[in-house]
């Protein structure tokens, strides 16, 4: 159980990005946040894993304080949540194969790790999980020739390697068409049917009714819903979004 009190987060130019947010995600969750641009999707999600430190508030996962965790504490719990980027966040100029294994630094040797080398387990690790995003084939290319959906691909990949059991993406899905949308949450929805639980932040709202069994609406840092998604009608809608946007996308809902 994931559970968020109060988080408040106030950046040092004054915008406050956060405002007393609460909320809980049990496990085996498919959480996904919504609202516009700035609404404080991303600074959530990376206040999580303390990406960004909180100002105010906790977060407390199985029971320990992730927002009081020491330095080495901190290190032991981001080796169970794993995160995908919106802009993918690979080394270009490394192989997938490189970037893959990179998922496993919380546990590999620094000093090999530093050199490149790693153990034939994790070798065998990388290939399954390039294996179950389809992409294989593409062990030794380099990153930066790869597709936009390749590469988002990879940082699942990648984050498989960590054997996460909570996994955050910040629109993952916001670079790349509707087709290749689906494809990438469909990886994301299988890993959550195994057992992960996931806390997503999109836009689009037909990607919401399909894939989310909870959803966190953001305004203006403040949580202004919480529910099914089947929740979110023209009124919520309204609420989240503002007027403006309800006419033109009102025909999602």
């Amino acid at each position: 159980m994931l559970k968020i009190d109060n988080l408040t987060k106030v950046y040092p130019n004054g915008v406050v990005a956060l405002k007393n947010v609460s909320f809980e995600v049990p496990d085996g969750e498919f959480m996904v946040v919504i609202g516009l641009s700035g609404s404080g999707k991303s600074t959530l999600l990376r206040c999580i894993n303390r990406l960004i430190e909180p100002t105010e508030g906790k977060i407390t996962w199985d029971q320990t304080d992730i927002t009081a965790a020491s330095s080495s504490e901190l290190r032991h719990i981001r080796q169970h949540i794993g995160m995908v980027f919106q802009q993918f966040n690979l080394v270009n100029r490394s192989s997938v194969l490189t970037n893959v294994l990179s998922g496993r630094l919380g546990y590999a040797n620094p000093w090999l790790s530093l050199l490149n080398i790693w153990p034939e387990e994790d070798k065998k690790r990388a290939m399954n999980a390039l294996s179950r995003v389809g992409i294989a084939d593409k062990i030794h290319s380099r990153a930066d020739t790869l597709s936009g959906g390749q590469q988002q691909r990879v940082g699942i990949a990648r984050t498989i390697m960590q054997e996460p059991r909570l996994l955050l993406a910040d629109e993952p899905v916001a670079s790349l068409d509707p087709v290749l949308a689906h494809s990438i949450l469909q990886y994301l929805e299988l890993l959550n049917k195994e057992g992960i639980t996931v806390i997503c932040s999109l836009h689009f709202l037909d990607l919401v009714h399909r894939y989310a069994t909870r959803v966190i609406a953001l305004k203006d840092g403040l949580k202004v819903f919480e529910g099914a998604a089947g929740e979110i009608d023209r009124a919520r809608f309204k609420e989240i979004y503002g007027e403006e946007a309800q006419e033109v996308r009102a025909a999602t809902v």
